[in-house]
């Protein structure tokens, strides 16, 4: 089973997490930008930690056989805070460089005006980068935060097709199903979805634009809980095609929009070794 995770914190993680997706079959995975736990005070800080991002934690993620993507952005959560905002300028020098394959997270934390100029302004970002972009549904109110995102991803210009929704639940797939966006969901041991729940949604709606993650941070999480999808979808029926389709053909068809996948961590090359065909430039 290979699997492309498209949405865990690796910052947050340690070695021994590497060591551990890689033998359940991570190959490949996508570190979007976001908020640490505590308020950052300053610019700076963001800026040390996209440096992060783009450097070490992709060298760090290569040792384990791992090869590391990163989306970058200012989180909904901390858009609302004034010394945080004057990130946005800052955005996109960082949104040219290697590894960067998406904008994000980006979109709602407490549905704020605040969060509404940074999400609109990132979107516009997304656009003239022409990179996709991961969107973050709020935790509270989901239902009527979806329905915003939609309208404000409409509103903005940019293809459905580039932005990925994510934190979905049995109450909001519908919505971005119809909207042609694509439809991420995060499997945790607590909370937001599990291994049943999925495969049921995955048994009603299919596999088509369907993205499985384990949003691994630094709280109560799992970084291995895209294997025990796949195994649960194995369990109900489902094939190794279809697995294959949720877990490792989708990610890559996504951010494979960004034209900077790289999915040989050894020699950053531009073939999928375990298939031979070329991903270094995606759908555009």
């Amino acid at each position: 089973m290979r699997i492309f995770d498209p949405h865990v914190h690796m910052t947050s993680r340690t070695t021994d997490d590497y060591e551990a997706m890689h033998a359940a079959g991570v190959r490949a995975l996508v570190e979007p930008a976001f908020w640490l736990g505590q308020p950052r005070t300053n610019v700076g800080s963001f800026l040390d930690y996209f440096d992060g991002l783009v450097g070490w934690e992709r060298f760090r993620a290569a040792q384990f056989g791992i090869a590391h993507h990163c989306a970058i952005a200012l989180n909904p959560k901390e858009a609302n805070d004034p010394r945080c905002v004057e990130v946005l300028d800052h955005l996109p020098r960082y949104l040219v460089k290697d590894g960067v394959v998406a904008v994000g997270e980006v979109g709602y934390d407490s549905m704020t005006p605040e969060e509404d100029a940074a999400f609109a302004r990132q979107l516009e970002l997304a656009v003239v980068h022409e990179l996709p972009v991961l969107v973050h549904t709020p935790h509270r109110d989901k239902l009527a935060g979806t329905r915003r995102t939609l309208d404000v991803v409409r509103e903005s210009g940019i293809p459905p097709e580039r932005v990925l929704v994510d934190h979905l639940n049995e109450t909001t797939v519908r919505l971005v199903a119809d909207s042609g966006c694509w439809m991420g969901f995060s499997i945790y041991p607590d909370t937001k979805m599990d291994e049943a729940r999925m495969v049921a949604l995955l048994a009603e709606h299919g596999t088509d634009r369907v993205l499985v993650n384990s949003a691994a941070d630094w709280g109560r999480s799992d970084p291995l809980k895209t294997r025990s999808t796949g195994l649960a979808m194995l369990g109900a029926g489902f094939d190794e095609t279809e697995v294959d389709t949720v877990l490792w053909r989708n990610p890559v068809r996504f951010y494979g929009r960004s034209g900077r996948l790289l999915l040989d961590p050894a020699t950053a090359g531009a073939t999928d070794t375990a298939t031979g065909n070329s991903v270094l430039r995606g759908e555009r």
